[in-house]
């Protein structure tokens, strides 16, 4: 079996596995806010999740074609997608295991950039695609929040004749939609991003057609599968961050923020701009405890989720970097 071969199915499996981390990883995105409001127990919540990411994965391939073309297809080797998404999913370890969540995305777009520059230089990098990425990944959190805080504004406005108990009640139901509304979105967000990955690689190797970039069949069900896999696995660290330490939340406010997220996440979807769901839904969720007053949010905890989004595009690059570096010289370029 010759070398090529194997380093592509090297890189399929390291893709995957970082696909199934990202699923645990950010599982916290769709699901928090069901879970802290008490509207669903977390075992529930994540098995639901999980379903609903599976069937997320499937709708759409533009955020896979953005991916999969952002470094210059007669640039891209093997050794740079695995050491660049080797990057990605160290970066994606840390911050799970303190809690924080960052961005998988960020993660993801800093490893493969750092590997690639490393490998061929700046020129390798499709300046359209990562205009297009990096505009998605910066401006999705703003408008996150600003939906957020909008739609709290206007719900608490829709329900100011009701009684509490009602309005609670109302929105436990309600909050369940959401949830399930935004794991959907979450599901068809990100598993895009290692779709691309893998179809990176697969048009390194020859496979798919460099014009085309269309993932095959196989990679978008297996994306699919690790991405519901992982997150059944759930990220219960994160779930207690985003669901308790940013804002109190009740099934209203969860649902504002969910519904807030869920609908940036599709838009940008449909424009093919890769984002971060982490960032989306935390800046919804603070959004949304903005509108009721300032002092609602924890700030202190946004500062530290904050300097991990600044943070995580340059380590990761670097960690991208460092892991080609490593693998070149023993595989080559």
């Amino acid at each position: 079996m010759d070398t090529v071969f194997i380093t592509l199915i090297a890189v399929v499996a390291v893709a995957l596995i970082f696909d199934y981390i990202n699923g645990f990883h950010d599982a916290a995105n769709a699901i928090a806010t069901v879970v802290s409001t008490g509207v669903l127990p977390m075992r529930t919540a994540i098995l639901m999740a999980a379903t609903m990411n599976l069937i997320g994965a499937f709708m759409g391939l533009k955020v896979a074609d953005t991916v999969a073309k952002m470094v210059d297809p007669h640039l891209v080797s093997q050794v740079m997608v695995v050491a660049g998404v080797t990057g990605a999913i160290v970066w994606n370890l840390i911050t799970w295991w303190f809690g924080i969540p960052s961005s998988s995305s960020h993660a993801l777009m800093g490893g493969i950039i750092g590997a690639a520059v490393t490998k061929a230089g700046t020129h390798a990098v499709q300046v359209g695609n990562l205009e297009k990425t990096l505009m998605g990944l910066f401006i999705s959190p703003l408008a996150g929040f600003v939906i957020g805080f909008i739609a709290m504004i206007a719900i608490t406005w829709a329900v100011r004749g009701m009684r509490p108990k009602t309005v609670n009640k109302a929105f436990r139901w309600l909050q369940m939609a959401s949830a399930g509304f935004m794991a959907l979105s979450h599901g068809q967000a990100d598993a895009q991003k290692t779709m691309g990955i893998i179809t990176m690689a697969l048009i390194a190797y020859g496979s798919v057609d460099k014009a085309v970039g269309t993932p095959p069949t196989w990679v978008v069900a297996s994306c699919a599968l690790a991405m519901g896999l992982g997150t059944a696995a759930g990220g219960v660290r994160i779930i207690k961050t985003m669901g308790s330490k940013i804002i109190d939340l009740k099934p209203i406010h969860g649902f504002a923020a969910e519904t807030a997220a869920a609908i940036t996440l599709l838009t940008a979807a449909q424009l093919g701009a890769p984002v971060s769901t982490t960032h989306v839904i935390s800046s919804s969720i603070m959004g949304v405890g903005a509108s009721q007053r300032v002092s609602a949010v924890r700030w202190g905890v946004t500062t530290r989720i904050f300097y991990a989004w600044v943070l995580t595009i340059p380590i990761s690059a670097v960690v991208g970097s460092l892991c080609y570096l490593a693998l070149s010289a023993v595989l080559g370029p």
